[in-house]
């Protein structure tokens, strides 16, 4: 699924480096907005700057978004209609804060069980300026299982990129 999300290469000058510990991933970058629109553009415009050649749906991909709500779905639909689902919204603190199941395995497929399912918890903070703080914690990696470590270094290459892509599309947005 997200293919480019594992390379190599280095980010824009002010992007965010993912900082990591053993299970964790981190990384925080300051936006130029407030916590509302932050909120808005990361979850509910996800399919305005998630970039398409790195889902499953491809070149096919018709939607990929997050329901904002307990519960919701973080799902991919193509133009044939199929849904895959790789997410389900844990905690929702609107503009504040969302936690998402990853339901995405080391393997790139789809991971059924949100047992075993890592953490993706995204934070919005005011800071002082009244700029937006972005804090991602992408956790919980061994309830992937075997592969987990070699997962998580992949994924800590990749956030960073997907921050950027957001912060390209926030920009946009202002």
């Amino acid at each position: 699924m997200f293919k480019w999300l594992f390379g190599g290469g280095k980010g824009d000058e002010g992007s965010a480096a993912a900082s990591e510990t053993r299970e964790l991933i981190s990384l925080s970058r300051t936006l130029e907005t407030a916590p509302d629109k932050a909120f808005s553009v990361f979850v509910e415009r996800l399919n305005t700057w998630w970039p398409r050649e790195f889902t499953w749906g491809k070149d096919r991909l018709a939607q990929i978004g997050i329901e904002p709500r307990y519960g919701g779905r973080a799902f991919e639909r193509t133009t044939d209609g199929a849904v895959s689902l790789w997410g389900k919204v844990l905690a929702l603190d609107r503009p504040n804060h969302i936690v998402i199941a990853w339901q995405i395995r080391p393997d790139r497929t789809a991971e059924p069980e949100e047992a075993l399912a890592s953490r993706l918890d995204i934070r919005f903070i005011t800071n002082d300026a009244g700029k937006t703080q972005l804090l991602l914690v992408h956790r919980d990696f061994p309830r992937h299982g075997e592969g987990w470590e070699k997962y998580k270094a992949e994924m800590a290459k990749g956030w960073p990129k997907l921050i950027d892509a957001y912060a390209a599309e926030l920009a946009k947005a202002a």
